[in-house]
């Protein structure tokens, strides 16, 4: 009986498991387009693109494959985005829903520099320092609108643009209206909406300092702070024992 009881726990522990990751992975956001940017206090950034070739196509006006079959050429992927002075991209591929997805991932040292490449051009991007902090704005225009076909788009497709800030986050304009884990905004829109040209306007106003400064700041007070308590807690041990010590020799004498 307690075998037969242990293979049928083991048994729903393996459904609840596999039922969990579909439920997961049914409930997370998949983009057709999504332009990622890991943003540094000095202006530099890391920015991702992961895109169906399609969405570049529909939204870039490049001249790629749509079809899914047809070959791509990985070096003119790489030329489309590449930035005079900066590394060259890093680029995978992969697949989904029938559709070719490209991931391509470049530093830039100002990220101001991305509307002066052509498959940015459709932002401008502005990094200033205020007062009261730093302030990241970035307009998102109209695409290029060039037709792609047997795309395979069922008209639920959404694009996002994402940033990850560095430091506390005093304001921004994300429609969630919510900062995620590690510093995450996104704006997103429906691919439709992007295609017909909607604007799209992000603002982050962010405090100089970085996180991870302010992490370790803390981190170090907190020693100290602990530091000087246990050396008071010490201090009175001591004393106290001292004046027992005192006490004791004077009793004799009393």
């Amino acid at each position: 009986m307690p075998v037969r009881m242990f293979k049928l726990a083991l048994i729903m522990s393996v459904v609840t498991c596999v039922v969990t990751s579909a439920a997961c992975s049914a409930l997370t956001q998949k983009y057709e387009y999504e332009e990622e940017i890991y943003l540094r206090l000095d202006g530099s950034a890391t920015v991702n693109v992961n895109a169906s070739v399609a969405s570049l196509v529909a939204l870039r006006g490049v001249d790629l494959p749509a079809d899914p079959k047809a070959r791509l050429d990985r070096d003119r992927v790489r030329s489309l985005f590449s930035l005079p002075g900066a590394q060259p991209p890093r680029l995978t591929l992969s697949r989904r829903d029938g559709r070719r997805f490209v991931h391509i991932s470049l530093d830039v040292p100002d990220v101001r520099q991305l509307q002066r490449q052509r498959m940015f051009s459709w932002s401008t991007y502005r990094f200033d320092r205020e007062s009261d902090g730093l302030v990241y704005r970035q307009r998102v225009g109209a695409p290029a609108n060039s037709p792609s076909a047997s795309t395979g788009w069922s008209g639920g497709e959404m694009v996002v643009f994402k940033m990850h800030i560095p430091s506390q986050i005093p304001y921004h304009n994300a429609p969630s209206r919510q900062t995620e884990r590690g510093n995450i905004l996104r704006w997103e829109q429906p691919l439709a909406a992007r295609l017909k040209g909607e604007p799209l306007d992000v603002e982050v106003r962010m405090k100089p300092e970085s996180i991870l400064y302010s992490t370790l700041l803390l981190f170090g007070l907190t020693i100290v702070a602990a530091a000087i308590t246990f050396g008071v807690v010490i201090w009175w041990v001591v004393r106290r024992g001292h004046d027992d010590v005192g006490a004791t020799h004077a009793s004799p004498s009393q």
